[in-house]
Order: structure tokens, then C-alpha cells, then sequence
């Protein structure tokens, strides 16, 4: 039984509960159990979308550093791999997926909010990849997909600064896609990730797989990788339901199985 992660389904929402007062540092165990609620919200097919959220005063203040200080670079060798899957454990959800940020998202809380596929902050929000000033890097794929997503320019003041950047900030650089009072961060969150509940969820995630692996390789090799997707979901029933739907009803009248 988790201790600090949790997932809790509800109305075909997956939400992943971060709760470690009182920062929600990220400390092994909490990466451990980051890692084993995503894979349990991959599994389960009554889970059609997933929001990751720290509660209503915190997403995640980073690293447990305490943790950190002891270890050897031999030690940290060893592990930095581990590190960086669970931190991304986001990513490899073939679902939608929301980060719900209130309070500070800093180093491993905010590389966990990069793997959402999507954002949503309040205006109290504060975020950042400090690791410079303890004298290191982000190592939990901060330095990659913050480069990816605002930019190698915007992404190299962050982490080569420390400094915090505020929702209003974050939203224009495209850090965060929506804006939202604190205490409607997860109502929000709920609301994007309810759209996909009735939802063609292969579709879904052959989209997911387009765009993502897409970006880490060449033009001509992503058409490839979304011709090889398309093609593929001619063989599934929600195809077939949705085309027929379209062609006797119009768009957006389909209900799909989700096969």
C-alpha cells in the first residue's frame, strides 16, 4: 500500500494524489510510488484520462535534498536512471494527462508536471528548476523537456538563474497552458480531462504516441511513425463506430467502446 502517492478513479478520471506534508518532497519512496500509480493508471482501462495534483497548497517543492547529500557520485550513478523514469513516469501514460499545480512546482515537482501533457496553475503558483544554486543540474529531465516545451533560450535562463517564474510568466512563455484561481485548480484540471472520459482512447493514444515520439526524431521519420499509427487504427471498432456515426449523424455524435 502506497504511503504518499495514491490513485483514486472516479467517473473515469484518474487522479494521482501527491501527499507528503508538508512540501511534497520528492524523496525516493515518493518517486517509487509516482512511478507505480502512473503504471497502475496505464492498466486500468476504466481510467480514460489522469490529473497528477499536490493538494491545495502545494504541487511539489522538489527534491528530498536531505536524502541527496549523503550519496556518492558513485551512488548517484547507479540511481539517476531510476530517477529520471519516475519523475517522467507522466509521460509514458498512453492517456491524457493534467497537472494540476497550486503553490510552488520546483526542480523534481516541476520536471514531474513536465511529463502532463498538459498544465493548469493558479495565479499563486511558483515555478522552477533551483538546482543550479545547490551547485547542480536538473537531472530528472528538466533540462530536456523544459528545452522542448518554452524553448532552449527560456529554458536556459530557468535553469541557469534558479529563479522562480510566476503563473502569469509561466503562462505566457508556455510553461503552463491555463490560469486558474487556486482553489479551481483541480476543478479545472477535472473539467479538461472529463472531455476524453467518452472518448476513442486508442485514437487518443495513438495521438499521444504521434506527437511525442514525433518530436525526438526528424520530420520525414515522424510521418512515418504517425502513417504507421493511422493505419493502425483501422483495425480498431472505434474506427468503425466513429466513421459510421459521422456518415449517418455528423461529427461528434459517436459513443465509443473504447476498442
Amino acid at each position: 500500500m502506497a504511503e504518499y502517492v495514491t490513485l483514486e478513479v472516479s467517473d473515469g478520471i484518474g487522479t494521482i494524489r501527491l501527499d507528503r506534508p508538508p512540501m511534497n518532497a520528492l524523496n525516493r519512496q515518493v518517486q517509487e510510488e509516482i512511478r507505480d500509480a502512473a503504471r497502475a493508471a496505464t492498466v486500468d482501462s476504466s481510467v480514460k484520462a489522469v490529473i497528477v495534483y499536490g493538494g491545495e497548497k502545494v504541487f511539489a517543492a522538489g527534491a528530498d535534498i536531505k536524502e541527496m547529500l549523503e550519496l556518492t557520485p558513485a551512488q548517484m550513478a547507479a540511481i539517476i536512471g531510476d530517477l529520471q523514469s519516475a519523475l517522467g513516469a507522466l509521460a509514458d501514460i498512453p492517456k491524457p494527462v493534467v497537472a494540476a499545480i497550486t503553490g510552488y512546482a520546483l526542480g523534481g515537482g516541476l520536471e514531474v508536471a513536465l511529463g502532463a501533457d498538459r498544465r493548469i496553475a493558479g495565479d499563486n503558483a511558483k515555478l522552477g528548476v533551483p538546482e543550479v544554486l545547490l551547485g547542480v543540474i536538473p537531472g530528472g529531465g528538466g533540462t530536456q523537456r523544459l528545452a522542448r516545451l518554452v524553448g532552449p533560450s527560456k529554458a536556459k535562463d530557468m535553469v541557469f538563474t534558479g529563479r522562480f517564474v510566476g503563473a502569469d510568466e509561466a503562462l505566457h512563455i508556455g510553461l503552463v497552458d491555463e490560469v486558474v484561481a487556486p482553489d479551481e485548480v483541480y476543478n479545472a484540471a477535472r473539467a479538461w480531462a472529463s472531455q476524453f472520459v467518452g472518448g476513442a482512447s486508442r485514437a487518443l493514444a495513438a495521438a499521444k504516441a504521434s506527437i511525442d515520439q514525433g518530436l525526438d526524431t526528424d520530420l520525414h521519420t515522424g510521418l512515418k511513425i504517425e502513417a504507421q499509427q493511422f493505419a493502425a487504427l483501422f483495425a480498431t471498432k472505434d474506427r468503425t463506430i466513429g466513421m459510421e456515426s459521422f456518415v449517418a449523424n455528423g461529427p461528434g455524435k459517436a459513443e465509443f467502446t473504447g476498442e
